[in-house]
């Protein structure tokens, strides 16, 4: 054990490089019978460290993907789950010697994370009829999702996001009179490629659903503040509208990159006013606009007061498109995409 430790403290000294990677490999690979252990104990040790520096599992094993390759994200999936160095091995038929490497090249990788700021969960009052509601509302996307038929995919999608943005209202008039409620965050993975317009797609449906959007772009995700019923209804509505512009995308008559990142920034510019304008309907609908009101508006600057909090340095990024055709083709997938 301790060898491998001080094997592996000199590989992340070295940067991961390849000499001191492949020394570390060679000490866990020759362990015998006892080398799943020694990687466990390892493994276990260096990601609660990244737990401490504000890392969850599901960040770690985006970050595998992200930076280093499919078979480390498997690793770190296998690990995630309490799984054995061995077994992995087994699965991806690799000797001892390189299942090894690929160990030390992630916990390498793990070991040079910084700190971040660590996501907090909403304070909010037991789950009870709002997880019903969130229960109906997946049942609607997913029917909305496998249906052949456009229209009903049109009402379906249209009743489930007219029951996230009636659920949130009735949420911020019930958190009027519970107090020791509060905003909490949720980090969302962006992925390759074109992160900056999926951020901004992100941003869009967050800002509709009164939440704020940090995006960090050296990690791929960002991290949404925002009440709980909100931090929901951005989770389900931003994947289900990168999914629709995904198929547009992949149908549209240009793959130059251009092209698509101008499809994006116009696709998530057209969605924010969509968006913006079916919660303010939803709001202008209602009869208790006297109490509504001030209730929205303290949940607003909560969740402003919680973001400047936690993010006290941010920068504002902007991202301009600059193929004609691709914009006016996004702004089109977003009068299509079913809400």
């Amino acid at each position: 054990m301790d060898e491998f430790e001080q094997a592996y403290a000199r590989a992340l000294g070295a940067g991961g490089g390849e000499a001191e990677v492949d020394a570390a490999a060679s000490v866990l690979a020759a362990g015998g019978d006892g080398w799943d252990a020694v990687a466990e104990r390892t493994a276990g040790r260096v990601t609660r460290e990244c737990a401490a520096r504000g890392w969850g599992a599901a960040d770690l094993v985006r970050m595998a993907g992200r930076e280093l390759t499919v078979r480390h994200q498997r690793l770190a999936e296998e690990l995630e789950r309490g799984g054995a160095l061995g077994e992995f091995a087994r699965h991806e038929r690799l000797d001892r010697f390189s299942a090894a490497g690929v160990l030390v090249e992630l916990l390498c990788l793990y070991g040079r994370l910084p700190r971040i700021t660590a996501p907090t969960p909403p304070r909010t009052a037991p789950a009870g009829e709002g997880s019903k509601v969130l229960g109906r509302i997946r049942a609607l996307l997913a029917k909305a999702e496998s249906t052949g038929f456009p229209e009903e995919a049109e009402a379906l999608s249209a009743k489930a996001q007219q029951l996230m943005a009636r659920h949130s209202i009735d949420e911020a008039l019930l958190g009027a009179d519970r107090p020791g409620g509060g905003p909490g965050t949720r980090r969302i993975g962006v992925d390759r490629p074109y992160e900056g317009p999926k951020a901004l797609l992100l941003d869009a449906v967050a800002s509709a659903n009164r939440c704020e959007t940090v995006w960090s772009a050296d990690f791929g995700f960002s991290t949404v503040v925002g009440h709980e019923p909100d931090l929901d209804a951005v989770e389900l509505l931003y994947t289900s509208l990168l999914v629709q512009a995904d198929r547009a995308l992949h149908r549209g008559p240009s793959r130059r990159r251009d092209f698509r990142e101008s499809f994006l920034i116009a696709y998530a510019a057209r969605i924010r006013d969509r968006l913006t304008a079916a919660a303010g309907a939803e709001v202008a609908a209602r009869d208790d606009t006297d109490a509504l009101l001030p209730a929205l508006a303290a949940r607003d600057l909560a969740v402003r007061d919680t973001t400047r909090r936690l993010f006290p340095a941010t920068t504002t990024s902007r991202l301009k498109g600059r193929d004609a055709q691709g914009w006016q083709e996004g702004e089109t997938a977003a009068d299509g995409a079913r809400l």
